[in-house]
């Protein structure tokens, strides 16, 4: 196994800047997720740490060691692509075994290691089938056998599960993270789908633009966002343009651009709200599922009218609107929920420990 860490990354072809001052730590072992829209630089990332291309500034190391121009088939790493890039014409021992000759073993370990893996992707039965007779889900599990069975001190995963239907996705996904866990290689994973990042990840790098917004873990992507792109970008968000009015010790009170809400909110995620305030505009982001239908006033309750409402069995999303302000909730199916109906006027509140203030570098907010 290996660390890796990114020091002040460029990667710029011609006057086209793919990834910009990129820095980052990825440590011994940890399963780490490239995050973000197409084109916003995870992949060419991906393919700096393999090696297939050289910064035009900054530095790779793995360990301690300067891997920033050392070619790929020295970096010992394994690397699973979109497409897969098996060879049709070889069988499943071939197409596994194929690293393993390049490296010149003894047909004896080859033979052992090649057993090995396939007996851990569970695949062992198919060794002299040809992958053109196998299912996606089969050549998935041939493409990663192929990367495991060199022995890699890193395993880069391009994408790999965007060509599955989705019941495959999720079994793929378990299949990954458990052969993860067994060899305990450092991975690092390149995905636009925020549900395999968040359901996957040690930590994740949520990219866009070619520039890593935020790095955290699941958790803290999720209840943390950086800004109103991360916000966005990882599920559903309600965001409100505000403006700061004031600060009282751990709170702050802050109005819409309307003016027409008035929020009291506890800030514990941004100690430097004055600092980012002065910065740019701000926004209040709170998820839709945060947001709590009452039946009583009371701290942050507001009255609000329902527009629209859409079943999903035990979960009922509700878009409402308040002071001219449209906002989406998740509700459980109860007893009050499952009466609603557009035009109702209810009351909903919002938790002052579930808000953050964060800055608008996207202009995403409303």
């Amino acid at each position: 196994m290996a660390s890796i860490k990114i020091d002040n990354v460029q990667k710029a072809f011609g006057k086209v800047v793919a990834v910009d001052g990129l820095n980052l730590d990825i440590k011994d072992g940890e399963f780490f997720t490239f995050l973000g829209p197409s084109g916003c630089g995870k992949t060419t990332t991906l393919r700096m740490i393999a090696g297939f291309y050289y910064p035009t500034k900054g530095v790779v190391r793995f360990g301690e060691k300067d891997m920033t121009r050392v070619p790929p088939e020295k970096r010992n790493t394994g690397m699973v692509f979109q497409n897969y890039a098996l060879f049709p014409h070889m069988t499943v021992f071939e197409n596994v075994a194929f690293g393993l000759k390049v490296r010149k073993l003894a047909v004896k370990e080859v033979k052992a290691r090649v057993q090995e893996v396939l007996n851990k992707v569970r695949l062992e039965q198919y060794s002299d089938r040809q992958v053109s007779q196998l299912s996606g889900g089969q050549q998935q599990r041939v493409a990663l056998a192929r990367a495991l069975v060199i022995e890699p001190e890193i395993l880069l995963l391009d994408e790999p599960l965007s060509n599955l239907d989705a019941k495959l996705r999720d079994e793929m996904r378990s299949e990954i993270l458990r052969l993860q866990k067994e060899y305990k290689i450092t991975t690092i994973y390149v995905t636009h789908d925020q549900a395999e990042a968040l359901s996957m990840s040690d930590r994740i790098a949520v990219f866009n633009f070619g520039v890593c917004h935020q790095v955290g873990t699941p958790t803290e992507i999720y209840n943390s966002p950086a800004n109103d792109f991360v916000a966005s970008f990882i599920g559903e968000i309600n965001l409100l343009p505000v403006s700061l009015n004031r600060v009282e010790e751990d709170s702050v009170y802050v109005s819409s651009k309307n003016g027409t809400i008035i929020q009291e909110i506890t800030v514990h995620n941004h100690p430097h709200i004055g600092e980012m305030n002065e910065q740019g505009d701000i926004a209040l982001s709170i998820r839709p599922e945060a947001i709590k239908l009452v039946d009583v006033d009371g701290e942050n309750v507001f009255r609000a009218t329902v527009k629209e409402v859409h079943f999903f069995g035990s979960v009922i999303n509700v878009q409402i609107e308040v002071d001219q302000q449209l906002l989406q909730v998740h509700t459980l199916n109860t007893l009050l929920s499952s009466k609603l109906q557009p035009g109702d006027v209810i009351r909903i509140e919002l938790p002052k420990e579930h808000m953050r203030i964060i800055p608008v570098i996207s202009g995403d907010a409303p």
